[in-house]
């Protein structure tokens, strides 16, 4: 189940929990992050990617179309991946990009959470959610310390998807909420 909490950032109260996707959406339009759901494709567990993309692809291209995006991608992150420690640790450090960062959740779970304007807005992202978060908006991302997700990436150029962090401590002070 998809979920969003809005906490203060200087205090932690939570200041909403929503589980509705148009309720998410609603609480998201204000800081100009994109949330909606997707039919998900019946594809079988652990498709490949080119599965994955080819079942999307009239969706894919709508979108793209829409938001000058140039190319898309699979990213398949498992408990079994052999660098999951390492790769959990690059997303979860605090950070922005210079592009929008937009994935569709195909398979499993993850929290984009998001510190803007003094709250941390923390979207548990399931199979069928779609999250766009703007260029240049502090983040961070956690699959968990046994991750489970296969997402589509959308991109306008893939070298803006570089992380530039922050240095602070808001990921620790902040950890995903999951239910």
């Amino acid at each position: 189940m998809s979920l969003l909490t809005i906490k203060d950032a200087a205090t932690g109260e939570e200041l909403l929990r929503a589980s509705e996707p148009a309720e998410i959406a609603a609480a998201l339009a204000p800081i100009n992050v994109r949330f909606e759901r997707w039919e998900v494709a019946p594809l079988a567990e652990g498709a490949s990617a080119e599965a994955v993309l080819e079942a999307y692809r009239a969706q894919l291209d709508t979108f793209m179309a829409g938001h000058a995006a140039g190319t898309a991608d699979v990213i398949r992150l498992t408990a079994d991946h052999p660098q999951k420690e390492a790769l959990r640790a690059k997303f979860l450090s605090e950070h922005i990009h210079t592009e929008d960062e937009i994935r569709f959740f195909h398979e499993g779970a993850g929290n984009f959470i998001m510190h803007v304007d003094g709250k941390v807005y923390d979207a548990h992202c399931t199979r069928g959610d779609l999250i766009s978060v703007p260029a240049n908006t502090q983040h961070w991302f956690d699959a968990g310390t046994e991750p489970h997700v296969t997402a589509l990436r959308i991109f306008t150029d893939t070298t803006g998807w570089t992380p530039h962090y922050s240095g602070t401590d808001m990921a620790e002070r902040f950890p995903a909420v999951t239910g």
